[in-house]
């Protein structure tokens, strides 16, 4: 990935963050996964507290990304279920209820790709 690529993944990655964060999303973690997988450069992973805080988040990060101009490829899962998956090419964003993240596990899974830091308050 080139300099200018990998910048402004890192903001996309920050601005999406901050929409989970205004949604009062919480544990929120982002990996760089491009050398570990093809579907994505970058994973970002929160929690919400309910079935309808999930959704909450969901629509929020949207509507944030929508207003900074990116469009969303898709959207995957059901927040009644616990997941959803919001899918913007190189950033793939999971939304889970605490359950369903500890069951999953994703954490775990690419703990051994790099954490992108992020510039969050109360996270």
């Amino acid at each position: 990935m080139k300099k200018s690529e990998d910048k402004q993944l890192k903001i996309k990655v920050q601005q999406l963050a901050e929409g989970l964060l205004s949604k009062k999303a919480l544990d929120i973690k982002a990996h760089l996964v491009s050398g570990a997988t093809v579907i994505a450069d970058a994973f970002i992973l929160c929690t919400a507290s309910s079935a309808i805080h999930l959704k909450a988040v969901a629509n929020g990060a949207r509507e944030w990304m929508r207003d900074a101009g990116y469009e969303i490829l898709r959207v995957e899962g059901d927040h009644q279920h616990g997941w959803l998956i919001l899918d913007y090419g190189d950033v793939i964003v999971h939304v889970f209820r605490a359950e369903a993240r500890a069951f999953y596990d994703l954490d775990r899974l690419w703990a051994d790709t790099p954490e992108i830091p992020l510039d969050l308050e109360n996270n």
